[in-house]
């Protein structure tokens, strides 16, 4: 399997795709993070499709083969995370047995009338792999020689189904040697979930509420039950001061987020955000963080990371919400 054509792949789906094909495309990729022993990952996946796209779960697993492999998947790893509570129960038993005489089953109506030579000519344009050796692979548990004839878009969902096997995918026997590259699947996925269906945080209360959530601190002050770290809002007055200090007046969003907080804690990913005592201007560029990677020039914010390089913000919000992108991709 090419990794990075099927990403490619993949993002353009979920950017572009109808909604049922957002769903396929979003159910073969959690599946495949599944059976990469990835399981957070594919949690991280489903849970952003959900909340972007508020579809019902069981789209993800419409054919009867995926409702199959994750309910295997769910007893190997001892239940169901919090997301799947909405997928129908199955008998796992009656599944095991559909499954086993669905792998032993002839590819081709012909098996059996034709001799074993003849068969194969007819059936070997169905893939290139030949499917009646990918189920025999799959029946026999032999896991190497599944992962050698799986072909570019590897059906995880009948491997996954197939109830022998699945405490093995969940302990992480990744026979596809994707484990490295499942974050960076992951994330890029959920950017594009991000990018098709874009938060609405319309207020900046919703706005530094939702960073809080996604950084994991229990709360936001006053916006959530006053449990945060979050400074109070800046007065007005103490807004003016700064401005008057500073010798600028400062943008519409950036009094509007002082307003909200008084400044933000820093995170691994973000520095920390000044408030209106910590503002200073050098050069005629004011400074709103510290270590002084965010700047304020000329009505621009800039951001100045040391690996990524520049990135001229056209406002204050528009920092703040790449920002909780970033947070959400990184789960």
């Amino acid at each position: 399997m090419d990794a990075g054509e099927y990403l490619e792949t993949a993002v353009r789906d979920v950017l572009t795709a109808t909604d049922p094909g957002l769903d396929d495309q979003i159910g073969y990729a959690a599946l495949l993070l599944a059976v990469t022993g990835a399981l957070d990952e594919a949690d991280r996946l489903v849970e952003q499709w959900l909340a972007r796209t508020e579809r019902p779960v069981a789209a993800l697993s419409a054919a009867p083969v995926r409702a199959r492999a994750w309910a295997m998947l769910f007893e190997a790893r001892g239940g169901r995370p919090p997301w799947a509570k909405g997928l129908a129960p199955l008998d796992l038993d009656a599944e095991e047995r559909a499954h086993t005489a669905f792998l032993r089953k002839p590819v081709s109506d012909l098996d059996g009338v034709l001799p074993p030579g003849a068969v194969a000519e007819v059936v070997k344009h169905l893939a290139p792999s030949r499917p009646d050796r990918v189920r025999t692979a799959l029946a026999d548990g032999d896991l190497a020689r599944w992962a050698s004839l799986a072909g570019q878009r590897p059906d995880v969902a009948t491997l996954a189904g197939t109830r022998a096997l699945a405490p093995a995918l969940v302990a992480g026997a990744d026979p596809l040697g994707l484990r490295d590259w499942a974050p960076a699947c992951a994330g890029a996925l959920v950017a594009a979930l991000h990018e098709r269906h874009p938060a609405d945080l319309g207020t900046w209360p919703e706005l530094i509420a939702e960073i809080m959530r996604l950084r994991g601190r229990g709360g936001a002050g006053p916006l959530l039950r006053g449990r945060s770290p979050l400074p109070p809002p800046a007065s007005e007055a103490a807004i003016r001061s700064a401005e008057l200090r500073l010798g600028v007046e400062l943008p519409t969003d950036l009094r509007d987020f002082l307003r909200t907080c008084d400044g933000l804690p820093a995170d691994v990913v973000f520095p920390r955000l000044l408030g209106t005592a910590g503002l200073r201007a050098e050069n005629g560029v004011v400074i709103l963080a510290e270590p002084a990677v965010l700047l304020l020039s000329a009505s621009h914010v800039v951001e100045v990371d040391p690996v990524l390089g520049t990135t001229v913000h056209p406002s204050f919000r528009a920092a703040l919400r790449k920002h909780a992108t970033l947070l959400a991709q990184a789960g």
